[in-house]
């Protein structure tokens, strides 16, 4: 009773915008839900006088909603089939979220940009956007105005690759006979999921390929997804130890806790995956299958609601006019990471000759 009476205001306030969003970003794809929902947390912030009743439920949504989003987001990812369909593109992928990360990096370094917001640029450019960002944050306690300036970067890019990619490889002589080509590129190329299904769609509608384009572009991307899982493990194991010696080193009476300082959500994320994969290999009976399809289905669609929830949630706690000052560094470093990580994918192609 006493979570509800601290936090249900807070939690109300992120469903009403959570909601519209939701169907708005089924309208706008190419914005997509998260986009949404975070700028209109950005604009309604700033009619509200009073935030202290809001406060507790809207970090409640904006920290533990957004991990149990994660954590659903695995009952989205088959291992078995990503890996076997995926593996054609998986050398490209490797390269181009190893490029981005290193970019970021050495980005983070010459223009002295916070390292949390370099890391979700990194990741969330490298990987999957909003819910790469959505599964990092946590990991290395990223705060509200961090994520929103990630995801800012992140959503400006996604819509002009979406808006310029097509064309782009029409220009460059991508195979206009068959989706394959383009459908890597975008895959691997392009960092949200919407945009990618996007520019992939235009490209079957502009040479009338049906949605071979599309289905190739969706299975690299799910293949590309997957990298969430070492990255983020690997992030909160260094987080981890950061906060192991710096809890060594302070004097205190209380003894080292793993369960205090590890984010065990990317274990149930995991877990939650190979649940998902276990599921689709052994079960034989068609029935069956098709309820389990239906539960993840669903499972998946909750974790999408969440992660919009969330994104409302840290939007009303951001200030928009800090976040249009200190947007400069962040968007440079977005642009080094699309730039390469679209250069590397089309070196990749032409040199294993799929283009």
């Amino acid at each position: 009773m006493n979570f509800i009476i601290k936090n249900f205001k807070g939690i109300l306030l992120s469903l009403a915008i959570a909601v519209p969003a939701y169907f708005l970003g089924k309208l706008f794809p190419i914005v997509g839900g998260p986009v949404i929902a975070i700028v209109t947390g950005m604009i309604i912030t700033l009619f509200i006088k009073e935030k202290a009743p809001f406060a507790d439920g809207i970090k409640f949504v904006s920290k533990k909603v957004l991990q149990y989003a994660v954590i659903l987001l695995g009952f989205g990812l088959n291992l078995s089939v990503v890996a076997k369909t995926g593996a054609q593109s998986l050398p490209i992928i490797c390269s181009t979220i190893a490029t981005s990360l290193v970019v970021a990096f050495i980005l983070h370094k010459i223009m002295k940009t916070p390292g949390n917001i370099s890391t979700l640029i990194g990741v969330g450019s490298s990987i999957c956007g909003g819910s790469a960002v959505a599964a990092t944050a946590p990991v290395i306690n990223a705060d509200d105005e961090e994520v929103a300036q990630a995801i800012s970067v992140i959503f400006f890019f996604n819509v002009l690759a979406a808006i310029v990619f097509p064309n782009f490889g029409k220009l460059i002589g991508f195979c206009q006979t068959n989706g394959e080509a383009f459908g890597i590129f975008a895959g691997t190329a392009v960092n949200d999921t919407s945009s990618v299904t996007a520019a992939a769609a235009t490209w079957d509608a502009m040479f009338n390929l049906g949605s071979e384009t599309l289905d190739k572009a969706v299975t690299v991307k799910l293949t590309r997804t997957l990298a969430i899982i070492p990255i983020t493990l690997v992030l909160a194991l260094i987080q981890t130890a950061k906060a192991k010696n710096k809890e060594s080193s302070e004097e205190t009476t209380n003894s080292f806790s793993l369960k205090k300082i590890f984010p065990f959500f990317i274990l149930y994320f995991i877990l939650a995956s190979l649940i998902t994969t276990l599921c689709y290999t052994f079960i034989n009976d068609d029935a069956i299958l098709a309820n389990v399809k239906q539960i993840f289905g669903f499972l998946k669609n909750c974790s999408k609601f969440f992660i919009i929830m969330a994104m409302a949630a840290i939007g009303i706690n951001t200030n928009i006019v800090k976040l249009v000052k200190t947007g400069g560094k962040p968007l440079i470093m977005g642009a080094g990471c699309w730039i390469s990580i679209t250069a590397v994918s089309l070196l990749m192609q032409h040199f294993m000759h799929l283009w």
